[in-house]
């Protein structure tokens, strides 16, 4: 853990698209995201902190090592949040020993140089998206495996995963797969408290209010359907092709930049 009296100044966001903020805007208007977020609670604390964020959408966890760490490193962070892996996850040939070794590399040069790391366990996706179940073991082995890892270099693990409100469909954009601006808004807020950010508390853990009864029979089915038909089925057809959801785009903010006396990043997307 960080020390409690300790401000960062040069705060440096590596991952995919959780990380760039999908969910959270759009690409006409501009992705806030969770790492945005965090930017502003801990601009709120230390108004000269300067921020960026290298992650892009698609990316895998060898794919964030290989493209961001050097960057990332070049920019001399005092705090660091590498966050990869399910996209990794998803995918038919699922190594976590492999992903997490990549993980590790990052945490391990990071926090090399000084730097403080924090990192995420990921919550059940089988609650998320049903057709998702048999990935389970995956993610219990993944987060198994990124605890150990960030033991073994002093990162902070923000412990998402144990949390009810974190299966939550409200926190989840339509597509199941990002974190809605509600999801983003409680994620900023437990890496802050993870992190011991003056101000900073557990009310992040707290479940939601009652939402209104989840649909069934015949509606639930066609919701099914409709999700089917607007977000697997295109994810399944890049698989096929190859492609990535990524491809030809870059980091939103490559390089440190202040944030707004409003709070606001101002960040951007390409």
């Amino acid at each position: 853990m960080p020390n409690a009296e300790r401000t960062f100044l040069r705060y440096v966001a590596l991952g995919d698209s959780q990380t760039e903020g999908l969910g959270d805007g759009d690409d006409t208007t501009g992705l806030r995201g969770w790492a945005d977020r965090l930017a502003e609670h801990l601009a709120a604390v230390e108004p000269r902190l300067q921020y960026a964020n290298l992650a892009v959408r698609g990316r895998l966890a060898g794919q964030v090592h290989a493209e961001q760490l050097a960057p990332a490193l070049a920019l001399r962070p005092d705090l660091a949040t590498v966050v990869a892996g399910v996209n990794d996850l998803m995918r038919p040939k699922f190594d976590a020993a492999e992903v997490v070794g990549h993980l590790e590399a990052m945490f391990a040069a990071i926090s090399a140089t000084g730097a403080h790391v924090a990192t995420v366990t990921f919550p059940d996706i089988g609650k998320v998206v049903p057709l998702a179940r048999p990935l389970r073991p995956r993610v219990y082995e993944l987060n198994s495996r990124i605890r150990a890892a960030a033991a073994r270099h002093g990162a902070t693990v923000v412990e998402t995963a144990q949390h009810a409100f974190a299966t939550d469909p409200r926190i989840w954009s339509e597509d199941r797969l990002h974190l809605s601006s509600l999801g983003h808004e409680r994620f900023a807020a437990a890496a802050a408290h993870a992190v011991q950010l003056p101000g900073s508390d557990d009310t992040w853990t707290h479940a939601l209010p009652p939402r209104p009864a989840a649909l069934t029979g015949l509606r639930a089915a066609n919701a099914e359907l409709r999700w089917l038909a607007a977000y697997l089925g295109p994810w399944l057809a890049r698989r096929v092709r190859g492609r990535s959801s990524g491809d030809g785009r870059t980091a939103k903010r490559p390089q440190l930049l202040a944030v707004r006396p409003d709070g606001r990043t101002g960040g951007f997307t390409r």
